[in-house]
């Protein structure tokens, strides 16, 4: 098995742009808004990065083709610029090529930013032709809510769980997140919800409610990257080190026989595990202390519970309801509010994840700061549909853990 890359990044600094409808603002204003963050919390100037990654899922329409539009907005002079598209992974896509960057002696300091002015496009979760011919006769026939709600249809069938129970526990998921998403000024959605609201609301794709779907919104998020040793030749004491970065996509395995049951996520499970091992990590929910996952919806959160390792099969739905993933709760879970509050502008979301985790673990979350002194914080990206997608699983701790 490869050595991996444990603890030979560690994190210089991040930002991240306020997430909602930024309708007046371009994309390069979200970018140096959290590129402008995690500069002066890197405490470096722009000369001195080596190598940088670009974020973008919707390329032609909103942020534009290529590394230019990072190299533009940035001002980065004679900068290699390499543009990421992996679906709803891309942002920890980028963050995966910084850090490799770093941990192989190419770079001596590396940025990653994902970036999407989702707004613009239009893009509302309904289904729209598809690009390129391996898919185009895959995704016309769906819809992202049509697709996730087969997976709790799923979910209930495999574990036999009480479908009104399961409504329940994905209602709760959402009230959770969206009273973390109160605490976080840099959340598009900052309003709590009650259990009534969401069980009422209008129906999307059953199960899934209105408020069991996370919305569309405009987002930036930054990382810059080195190695401890010169992270404290700069100056900083307490670093942040990433611990495991691993990407499983699909290769049409459940779409290919009876061995799929349409009620988990398969690249997540295998991500997982090679993270856990990269991480050296055994008891994921005795050391996991905070997790950022993919709540496109309620039942994904829930589902992806499971398939971390976090909650033995078939029991994610106990685990929710006792309230083990809220912000006072073993494992707090979206303690940023998550998608659910901040939207999915795609290029943007995984890098927005690993920057509550890196607050978290320095102490700087502010009102919604878990005070336990965490540790290791996971984020989780799943791009595509169940039936076929990109995992993505980014582990960051503190150095010395």
């Amino acid at each position: 098995m490869p050595s991996g890359i444990k603890d030979k990044v560690a994190i210089l600094g991040m930002g991240c742009a306020k997430f909602g409808e930024r309708w007046n603002d371009s994309a390069d204003t979200l970018m140096v808004e959290a590129y402008q963050e995690a500069l002066a919390d890197a405490g470096i100037d722009t000369s001195q990065i080596d190598s940088a990654w670009l974020a973008v899922a919707y390329d032609a329409v909103n942020v534009g083709p290529s590394g230019i539009p990072l190299s533009m907005a940035l001002r980065l002079n004679d900068v290699g610029v390499t543009k990421v598209e992996n679906y709803c992974a891309s942002g920890t896509d980028a963050l995966r090529g910084a850090v490799y960057a770093v941990a192989s002696g190419a770079a001596d300091i590396a940025l990653a930013l994902g970036c999407e002015k989702l707004k613009d496009t239009g893009y509302g979760g309904l289904p729209v032709r598809t690009r390129g011919t391996t898919f185009d006769m895959i995704g016309i026939v769906g819809s992202a809510p049509g697709n996730f709600a087969q997976l709790a249809s799923a979910y209930s069938a495999t574990h036999g769980v009480d479908p009104q129970d399961l409504k329940r526990a994905m209602a709760h998921v959402s009230v959770k997140s969206h009273a973390n998403g109160v605490k976080n000024p840099k959340a598009h959605l900052r309003k709590a919800i009650d259990m009534d609201t969401v069980l009422n609301a209008p129906m999307i794709a059953e199960p899934l409610g209105l408020f069991d779907c996370c919305g569309v919104s405009d987002g930036a998020a930054c990382a810059i990257v080195t190695t401890p040793e010169i992270a404290r030749a700069l100056g900083k004491k307490d670093l942040v080190t990433v611990k495991a970065l691993q990407i499983s996509s699909s290769n049409g395995w459940e779409l290919q026989g009876a061995g799929w049951d349409g009620s988990y996520f398969h690249t997540t499970r295998v991500a997982a595990t090679k993270a856990y091992d990269e991480a050296g990590i055994t008891n994921p929910r005795d050391q996991i202390s905070l997790m950022e996952v993919h709540d496109c919806f309620s039942i994904t959160e829930l589902v992806t519970m499971e398939d971390l390792h976090i909650s033995k099969p078939g029991t994610a739905v106990r685990d929710v309801m006792e309230g083990f993933f809220d912000a006072d709760g073993k494992i707090p879970c979206q303690i940023d509010g998550g998608l659910k509050c901040f939207g999915h502008p795609i290029g943007a979301s995984g890098l927005r994840m690993v920057y509550e985790n890196y607050l978290q673990l320095l102490g700087r979350a502010g009102e919604r700061q878990r005070q336990d002194n965490p540790v290791f914080g996971l984020s989780h990206n799943l791009g595509g549909m169940p039936n076929q997608n990109v995992s993505a699983i980014a582990i960051v701790g503190l150095h010395d853990a």
